[in-house]
This record gives C-alpha cells, structure tokens and sequence, in this order.
C-alpha cells in the first residue's frame, strides 16, 4: 500500500525521494570542520518540515478547497509581499525577507503555495471553458499582482519561478495554440520592456555575461563560470564527498543554496547527478500518479502544480550551473540551504498525501467539495 496506516500516514514513493534529495543536499553543504557550516541549521529546519508534512498530512486537508481559505491564503501572501516593501530591510539588495533575530522568513514562498491553491481552485470550475481568453487573462492577473510585488523587490529569480508556474498551469488545463502565440507575443512585449525600463543595471549585466560569460570572468561573469568549472570538474565519478575544491576553497559563491547543484556535481560527478535526476524523476512521476488518480480537479490541478513549481525551480537552478541560463539566485527543491523554502515543500506533498487519503472516496467531476464556497 501507497498510505501505510499508523499514527501518521505516509506515502512512501513520495516521502523516500524528497527526505533522500534534503539529506544529499546537507551532506554536499558540511564542511566536516573545515571551517562554517550551514548544515547544522539545515539539518534542524529538516526536522521542522518533516514535523509538518506529518502534521498536514494526518489531518483532513480537504478544507483548502473552500473558496473561502483560498482567497484568504492569497490575500495574506499579497499583505505579507506589500510590507516587505514598506518594513524589510534589504539583504544583498533585496527586499526579500523577514528577519526575526537568527530566524528569516521568505514570503515568497508562502505566495508560491497561494498562488498554485487560487489556481487549482479557479481551473477546477472553469477549466471547461479554458477556451474563453477571459479566463486567461484573470488568473493571468492574479499570478502577475503577486509577480510584480516580487519584481519590485527586486527577486528575478522567483518572478521567473511564478511566470513559469502559472503558464504551466495553464498548458495542464487545455490551453488553444492560439492562445499560446498570443502569451507568446505578449511576453515578448513584456521582455522588452523589463530590459528597457523594469531591470536593475546588475541584472542586465547578468543577462549579457550569460551571453559572454569570458568576457568578465573576474566580474559580472565570475558566478556562472565557476559553476561551469565546478560542474566538469566533477567528470564521471566526482571528486569525493567533502573533497569539492570549487565549492569547500569557496571559489565557488553561495554553493550551498544558489550553486548546491554545481557543488554536488564537483562531488559526485556524472554519475551522482544521473542518481540526483532519478529521484527527481521518481518525485515527479509520483505527483503524476496522484493527479492522474485525484478525486476532484482542485486536487489534480493542486497537485500537477506543486508538479510544476518543483519541475521549474530545478529546471532553472540547474540550466544556470551549467550555463543555459542567466545568473538569477534561484534555489533548487529540497536541496538548497534555507528553511522557509524547505518547509514549504514538504508541506506541499502533506497537503497532497492528505487529500489523495481523504478524498479516495470521491469522485472526481461530482464531489461536493469541488465547489465549496
């Protein structure tokens, strides 16, 4: 069985490979006294969000389908984004989080779970009639308050995330290929005007040392072609855990969140990422499974989201270790240094383990929770 019954309840193929992805990404941020380490700290907030996914997954989580909890999740993300702006203090140029003494809060990624729970909710009613641009354009609204609120911080990186989440949600629900080319232009229009009027000078310097890293390795270039090195220095095999010259000599910047993949990869080599990917591969086919089996469509579209949000932030965090992508500060799922982000994540797959339990005996177009108010 997928759900063991016990005190807590679990889902084995969806538990194994996310705690399995958290523990690699400790083990490649020790330092094994060699100096600080965040794997300590890593290793606490891991034992918080292993405390939530049991928690959210025991309890009946079907609440979260109620218009009602929806909107408010959303609403409270949009408060929490509006008063960085008034109320953080920027960090490495950003208004990006909260800081409560040791403790930094990241609303960023409450939002994310906000804006894939208004998704789910407004593609299960509406997801037939998908065809109308109409119902494009609002939930394209509600995903770009949110957007904008992130740009303004400024965050590229999650901005990306959260464009690339909600038009992955909309391809899931049947979007027409005339609807596709026209977001296509639209975000072309929308590209142009970040570069000539909405980016900061530092990241359009990123978008041009993405094109030629060499030509400022010292400088603007310096992150993405340390992680290039990083990456094929690692070769079949790796250089050994703990033995990541790139990384542990700190050549490397920030190799425990925005490079751990570059770092893991120097360690463990072509044979350790091809492992890595698997388990991702296992997590993601998991997800798939469940949304196929859902018992009401916010279930599917919930689940096939959190599906997408993991998909884009390893798709994108690994493209700019190997150097397909612009240098954005995007951190990978489960692995990166971070405890806002990590429980964030587990809690996720307990609010799908919850409701692929509880919602076993439904039926997918006629329950009665589909349309909560």
């Amino acid at each position: 069985m997928s759900f063991v019954r016990s005190r807590f309840f679990f889902d084995w193929t969806l538990f194994f490979p996310a705690l399995t992805l958290a523990l690699l990404g400790i083990l490649t941020m020790s330092t094994f006294g060699q100096g600080a380490s965040l794997a300590p700290r890593q290793l606490l907030w891991l034992g918080i969000a292993l405390g939530v996914y049991l928690g959210l997954s025991a309890i009946d989580m079907r609440f979260i389908r109620r218009t009602s909890v929806v909107m408010a999740l959303y609403l409270l993300a949009f408060v929490l984004l509006a008063a960085l702006l008034l109320f953080a203090h920027p960090v490495l140029g950003a208004r990006a989080w909260f800081s409560l003494g040791p403790v930094s809060f990241q609303p960023a990624d409450l939002a994310k779970l906000a804006l894939i729970a208004l998704l789910a909710k407004y593609l299960s009613r509406r997801h037939v009639e998908i065809g109308d641009f109409r119902h494009i354009l609002v939930s394209g609204a509600y995903a770009f308050t949110l957007t904008l609120l992130i740009l303004v911080e400024p965050d590229m990186g999650n901005a990306i995330i959260f464009g690339s989440l909600w038009l992955g949600m909309m391809l899931v629900s049947g979007i027409s290929k005339k609807h596709l080319a026209v977001l296509g232009l639209i975000g072309c229009i929308a590209a142009a005007s970040l570069w000539f009027g909405g980016l900061k000078p530092y990241q359009r310097v990123r978008i041009v040392s993405f094109v030629n890293p060499a030509a400022d390795i010292h400088g603007s270039g310096y992150n993405a072609y340390q992680a290039k090195i990083a990456v094929g220095s690692g070769e079949l095999t790796g250089k050994g855990i703990g033995y990541g010259t790139q990384s542990k000599l700190r050549f490397l910047p920030e190799y425990q969140t925005d490079f751990i993949f570059a770092a893991f990869a120097e360690e463990w080599g072509f044979i350790g990422v091809a492992l890595l990917l698997s388990l991702y591969g296992l997590l993601f086919v998991r997800l798939a499974q469940i949304a196929r089996a859902a018992a009401t469509n916010f279930d599917a579209f919930f689940t096939l989201g959190v599906l997408i949000l993991f998909a884009a932030h390893l798709a994108i965090h690994a493209g700019i270790s190997l150097g397909l992508l612009p240098v954005t500060g995007t951190t990978i799922p489960f692995m990166s240094s971070g405890g806002s982000h990590l429980v964030l994540e587990f809690a996720t797959l307990g609010i799908i383990t919850s409701l692929a339990r509880y919602g076993r005996g439904a039926t997918r177009d006629l329950s009665a929770n589909e349309y909560l108010s």
